[in-house]
């Protein structure tokens, strides 16, 4: 009797212990559900307006000692808030940032000893939700090792999917559209040869920002928010099920993470609308990241700039000044092919080009010695990042530029050597500050070492944020090659202005290209974690290689329209000079184009169709517009509702000729004026893989 007492009082502890019913949380159409399934198990749910997002789905964390987060667990309480505040970045795409949330707190126990705590912390928005994992201190949890998430993300149905490959190493595949249940990326991955290093080796992963598109109309986009101290996210695809499952990056142990409680996660990320362009508006990610650490960020401008890359990108020129690493004169120097690209002489040329046309930067890289066995070796000690080569004078091009008015951008490729960028890192940016550089792009092409680390790894994602507070330390803007994805960080190191972190447009100069529908996908992707380094503006379209079969599958208009749909407060003038002199009506708009923005607005889009983006220029009352659609053409008309009432404008519009084509015909444009005032219609007619790019300025 006294034992089925003890049971019974036992038994309600438990029950006690359960939701009687569901947790919620609501904000505007978007709603959250979280409860207990009949094992114990957390799971959550989210809707639109009443229409299921996410079905029930696991939440939980499995760990290499000792019992997890992943099986049944007690409820021991929960509270909400609400939260709405206003804050103004840096710089960015908007002038100031609503954040606007409701948060539920969620707080859990392990049912038997060790009895750990798990807190998951909600915030949902009116365009989504975000949540992470939460440990906090408690005496039996201090240093841990995570070996996977149970993270799901149940799906309703078999949705139109925008996918890259879930590779350990890189972003720079092209997008995939198709079906979920068709998610397989072995053949892409083999066939992608162009990419220095692949490690995918679950062929139905892919990677995030991950767009979706329901068979009824909804847009869903799956990412994650304030990556630090934590490997990347990607998502496992159940073809039979549609449920997507956290996958992370392994170290070179096989393990995912080490934390030491009090510590969390990354915040997973779902946008959700039923308009494309509430998906590119949102600002979720970047409310879920933290305030700015940076106290004075007053030295921290957004620019254009051009440099020596596209020469060497195309064949005209190289990066090494040798053609191999023995090949050395008697005294050991160095014997020079004669067709090295960073010289003093070539860099004037670029300084006078960006002096005369009002373009702050120049981009220099190949300056430094190293470059000739700097890939394919795994080799730890390959560039100092202060030693340049012999026909580089630094000191003549520091005093050459400044004469000019014109800033020196540095370059420092690690060949994914972290350890030697680590060692070097002080001295890399002591030099940049004696030089007067600004700002320096990073690159990390090829294997990472420490050797069995990944790109997207827990060990690479704490190297880059140690990278930018070293350059915020010495005052320096980060633009980083080859690094993960972005998660909205450049709220919290404003330094951090940019990332490539995908396929660029350098992939038109040595492989297949990008295809006309890549750039009306990458906004729904990639770009939604951050600023993309995307290196727009080529003029020259075809025949700009030895190969004669390389050609870049855009018109020349659409080239101009890059600038303001792919947005980054970096933006490169990527082709030759002696090409804009050849089309000096078509470099006004490069020009003229801002970088830095009070206002966004988002007229029209269809990922894999057409994107149309307005831009309000940071403190005046310009704008400039950015429309581009797939190898379809399509005729449009945009309602100028945005524009000031009262106030006349000239709109320059640079279009696509009535004979343009990506394929046959890519350079014909026509530039056209008109003035135009607060809601007049603009007709537009788009080239098949083509563009428009539009300034409206103020007629005083």
């Amino acid at each position: 009797m006294r034992i089925c007492l003890l049971l019974l009082l036992l038994a309600a502890r438990v029950a006690s212990a359960q939701p009687a019913s569901p947790l919620t949380a609501q904000q505007g159409n978007v709603k959250l559900t979280v409860a207990l399934d009949a094992e114990g198990r957390p799971t959550y749910a989210v809707s639109y307006r009443q229409q299921s997002v996410i079905k029930p789905s696991r939440l939980g964390m499995k760990l290499a000692e000792g019992p997890g987060f992943d099986g049944p667990l007690t409820l021991l309480g929960s509270e909400t808030k609400d939260v709405d505040d206003t804050w103004q970045p840096v710089w960015g795409e908007v002038k100031s940032i609503r954040n606007h949330y409701q948060q539920l707190t969620v707080h859990l126990r392990q049912p038997q000893a060790p009895g750990r705590r798990l807190d998951v912390v909600f915030r949902v928005f009116a365009d989504g939700v975000g949540f992470r994992y939460e440990f906090p201190q408690q005496p039996n949890l201090k240093y841990f090792v995570v070996t996977d998430e149970v993270t799901e993300f149940g799906l309703t149905g078999n949705h139109k999917a925008f996918w890259i490959p879930g590779d350990y190493d890189t972003n720079e595949y092209p997008y995939t559209t198709s079906k979920l249940s068709e998610v397989n990326n072995a053949a892409l991955v083999q066939a992608s040869t162009a990419i220095a290093v692949r490690e995918a080796p679950d062929a139905q992963a892919v990677q995030t920002p991950l767009m979706l598109k329901s068979a009824e109309g909804l847009y869903i986009n799956l990412h994650e928010a304030a990556l630090l101290n934590y490997p990347a996210m990607q998502l496992h695809v159940d073809p039979q099920t549609y449920q997507l499952t956290a996958r992370l990056v392994p170290d070179a142990t096989g393990s995912k993470a080490y934390l030491h409680a009090p510590d969390h996660t990354p915040w997973r990320t779902i946008i959700v609308s039923d308009k494309a362009t509430d998906i590119l508006a949102s600002k979720l990610i970047l409310n879920l990241n933290e305030p700015s650490k940076l106290t004075d960020t007053g030295w921290i401008k957004p620019m254009k700039f051009v440099g020596v890359w596209w020469e060497m990108q195309t064949g005209k020129s190289t990066w090494n000044y040798a053609n191999r690493a023995d090949t050395l004169t008697e005294a050991g120097q160095l014997i020079p092919h004669g067709r090295h690209g960073a010289t003093t002489a070539n860099v004037k040329r670029y300084i006078d080009f960006a002096a005369k046309n009002g373009i702050p930067g120049v981009l220099v890289e190949g300056w430094n010695v190293g470059w000739e066995d700097w890939f394919g070796n795994w080799k730890e000690d390959v560039f100092d990042f202060v030693t340049p080569y012999p026909d580089f004078n630094v000191q003549e091009l520091q005093q050459y530029a400044a004469g000019k008015g014109v800033q020196m951008i540095m370059h420092n490729e690690t060949s994914g050597s972290a350890t030697d960028y680590e060692r070097r890192l002080e001295t890399a940016y002591t030099f940049m500050n004696q030089h007067g550089y600004p700002a320096v792009k990073t690159g990390y092409v090829g294997r990472i070492i420490p050797r069995g680390e990944h790109h997207d790894g827990q060990w690479m994602v704490n190297h880059y944020t140690r990278v930018a507070e070293t350059a915020a330390r010495h005052r320096v803007m980060v633009d980083m090659h080859e690094p993960v994805r972005p998660t909205g960080l450049h709220r919290t190191y404003p330094n951090w202005l940019a990332s490539e972190a995908g396929r660029g447009n350098e992939y038109n100069a040595f492989s297949d290209g990008n295809r006309p529908d890549h750039e009306t996908i990458l906004p729904f992707t990639r770009l939604m974690g951050g600023p993309m380094d995307y290196t727009p503006g080529i003029f020259k379209l075809r025949n700009y290689s030895a190969d004669a079969t390389r050609r870049v599958q855009t018109t020349l208009a659409k080239q101009l329209a890059l600038y303001v749909t792919l947005y980054s407060p970096l933006q490169m003038a990527a082709d030759l000079p002696e090409n804009y002199e050849k089309e000096p009506a078509a470099f006004q708009f490069i020009k003229d184009v801002p970088v830095d923005w009070d206002d966004t607005r988002v007229l029209e889009a269809e990922p894999g169709e057409y994107v149309t983006i307005a831009r309000q220029e940071k403190g005046k009352s310009n704008w400039f517009i950015g429309a581009i659609t797939n190898k379809k053409g399509r005729a449009t008309t945009l309602k100028l509702d945005f524009l000031e009432k009262g106030r006349k404008y000239m709109a320059t519009v640079y279009a696509d000729a009535a004979s343009a084509d990506w394929q046959s015909n890519p350079e014909a444009y026509q530039v056209t004026k008109t003035m135009v005032r607060a809601g007049a219609k603009l007709p537009l007619r788009l080239a098949p893989g083509g563009g428009a790019a539009i300034s409206i300025i103020v007629i005083p």
